[in-house]
């Protein structure tokens, strides 16, 4: 299962992959191991499950990109799956992922985030993807976020 090494390894990659030409030889080394050891020891975390996904986290706001929406929209349960594989081959599109709806009061059940270099290109944005992809005819709220907040993964405490 997980061992003391695997939670040391946790420990060193969540706060990100340090950014060198090598990173898994750089957290090899930190760990007293090789970086075919760090390698296959993620690969054996993530397919147990253990670490959820692995990706980049890029922070917007420094590349320009000062204007984020969540576009809600309310679309048939039996149409979520179609609808969202149009919404993801657009490349202004960051998530889109499928919540659940609170009835009348948040109607709402597919998200997408859209992060553009001001509200006007997002506006713009978002009308391309309704034409597009035929939203119009759903219910939908575009909500711009106000603040920033820190963007990192998740946090773990290393084991004691």
């Amino acid at each position: 299962m997980i061992d003391d090494v695997d939670y040391q390894l946790l420990a060193a990659v969540q706060q990100g992959l340090p950014i060198v030409a090598r990173p898994y030889l750089q957290i090899a080394e930190q760990l007293g191991l090789d970086e075919q050891q760090v390698i296959e020891r993620l690969a054996r975390l993530k397919n147990q499950a253990l670490i959820k996904r692995w990706c980049v986290v890029v922070k917007h706001r420094p590349l320009g990109y000062r204007a984020n929406a969540m576009i809600v929209i309310g679309v048939p349960m039996a149409l979520i799956d179609s609808i969202a594989a149009k919404i993801i081959q657009h490349s202004f599109v960051n998530l889109c992922y499928q919540r659940p709806q609170q009835g009348e009061r948040w109607p709402y059940n597919l998200y997408c985030m859209i992060h553009g270099k001001d509200r006007d290109i997002v506006l713009q944005q978002w009308a391309e993807l309704q034409q597009a992809c035929e939203l119009s005819q759903y219910r939908s709220e575009i909500l711009f976020s106000r603040r920033c907040f820190k963007q990192r993964g998740a946090i773990y405490q290393p084991k004691s």
